[in-house]
Protein backbone atom coordinates (compact mmCIF):
# COMPACT_ATOMS: atom_id res chain seq x y z
CA UNK A 1 0.00 0.00 0.00
CA UNK A 2 2.52 2.18 0.93
CA UNK A 3 4.23 1.91 -2.25
CA UNK A 4 1.13 2.68 -3.90
CA UNK A 5 1.34 6.29 -2.43
CA UNK A 6 4.65 7.00 -2.66
CA UNK A 7 4.29 6.22 -6.73
CA UNK A 8 1.91 8.92 -7.27
CA UNK A 9 3.44 11.53 -5.45
CA UNK A 10 6.94 11.26 -5.31
CA UNK A 11 7.70 8.42 -8.55
CA UNK A 12 11.70 9.65 -8.27
CA UNK A 13 11.72 7.46 -4.61
CA UNK A 14 13.22 3.73 -4.70
CA UNK A 15 9.36 2.53 -2.79
CA UNK A 16 9.40 -1.59 -2.47
CA UNK A 17 6.82 -3.19 -0.34
CA UNK A 18 8.27 -6.21 1.96
CA UNK A 19 6.57 -8.79 -0.12
CA UNK A 20 8.17 -7.29 -3.37
CA UNK A 21 11.58 -7.19 -2.02
CA UNK A 22 10.83 -10.99 -1.37
CA UNK A 23 10.75 -10.83 2.93
CA UNK A 24 7.35 -11.45 3.16
CA UNK A 25 7.33 -13.63 6.78
CA UNK A 26 10.58 -12.21 8.23
CA UNK A 27 9.82 -11.05 11.56
CA UNK A 28 10.53 -6.91 12.30
CA UNK A 29 14.07 -7.44 13.71
CA UNK A 30 15.56 -9.28 10.59
CA UNK A 31 13.68 -7.37 8.37
CA UNK A 32 15.10 -3.83 9.66
CA UNK A 33 18.20 -6.07 9.30
CA UNK A 34 17.65 -6.38 5.89
CA UNK A 35 16.42 -3.38 5.23
CA UNK A 36 19.31 -0.91 6.62
CA UNK A 37 21.25 -2.58 3.95
CA UNK A 38 18.98 -1.67 0.60
CA UNK A 39 17.43 1.73 2.21
CA UNK A 40 17.33 4.52 4.23
CA UNK A 41 13.97 5.08 5.34
CA UNK A 42 11.47 1.73 6.67
CA UNK A 43 7.93 2.91 6.91
CA UNK A 44 5.61 0.80 8.48
CA UNK A 45 1.85 0.89 10.37
CA UNK A 46 3.30 -1.09 13.27
CA UNK A 47 2.68 0.94 15.78
CA UNK A 48 4.66 -1.42 18.75
CA UNK A 49 7.68 -1.49 15.88
CA UNK A 50 9.25 0.75 18.44
CA UNK A 51 8.98 -0.45 21.55
CA UNK A 52 9.65 -4.42 20.06
CA UNK A 53 13.10 -3.45 18.96
CA UNK A 54 15.79 -1.71 19.55
CA UNK A 55 15.88 1.34 16.65
CA UNK A 56 19.40 2.70 17.95
CA UNK A 57 21.40 -0.26 17.09
CA UNK A 58 19.29 -0.45 13.16
CA UNK A 59 21.52 2.38 10.88
CA UNK A 60 17.73 2.81 8.98
CA UNK A 61 15.57 5.57 9.84
CA UNK A 62 11.66 4.34 10.56
CA UNK A 63 8.42 6.16 9.96
CA UNK A 64 5.45 4.61 12.02
CA UNK A 65 2.44 5.46 10.01
CA UNK A 66 -0.64 6.45 12.42
CA UNK A 67 -3.90 6.93 10.42
CA UNK A 68 -7.28 5.94 11.30
CA UNK A 69 -6.70 2.36 10.02
CA UNK A 70 -4.28 0.84 7.55
CA UNK A 71 -6.58 0.93 4.92
CA UNK A 72 -5.71 2.78 1.46
CA UNK A 73 -7.96 6.00 1.53
CA UNK A 74 -6.75 6.76 5.44
CA UNK A 75 -3.33 6.34 4.69
CA UNK A 76 -2.94 8.27 1.25
CA UNK A 77 -4.18 11.60 3.80
CA UNK A 78 -0.27 11.32 5.55
CA UNK A 79 1.01 11.15 1.89
CA UNK A 80 2.32 15.10 2.13
CA UNK A 81 3.19 14.91 5.86
CA UNK A 82 5.14 11.35 4.92
CA UNK A 83 7.39 13.44 1.89
CA UNK A 84 7.69 16.47 4.51
CA UNK A 85 9.59 14.33 7.24
CA UNK A 86 11.46 12.23 4.95
CA UNK A 87 14.44 14.42 5.02
CA UNK A 88 14.36 14.91 8.48
CA UNK A 89 13.81 11.39 9.95
CA UNK A 90 16.96 10.24 12.25
CA UNK A 91 18.41 6.70 11.63
CA UNK A 92 18.00 4.48 14.80
CA UNK A 93 14.48 6.38 16.00
CA UNK A 94 10.95 6.43 15.18
CA UNK A 95 9.40 9.20 13.49
CA UNK A 96 5.63 9.06 13.79
CA UNK A 97 3.45 10.96 11.11
CA UNK A 98 -0.46 10.72 12.42
CA UNK A 99 -3.59 12.18 10.36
Amino acid sequence: MTSWIFYNFCPVLRVKTVPQMGWAGIKDGQLLVLAEVEFDVFITVDRNLSFQQNLPQFDIAVIVLQALSNRLADLKLLASKILAVLGEAAKGQATIVSA
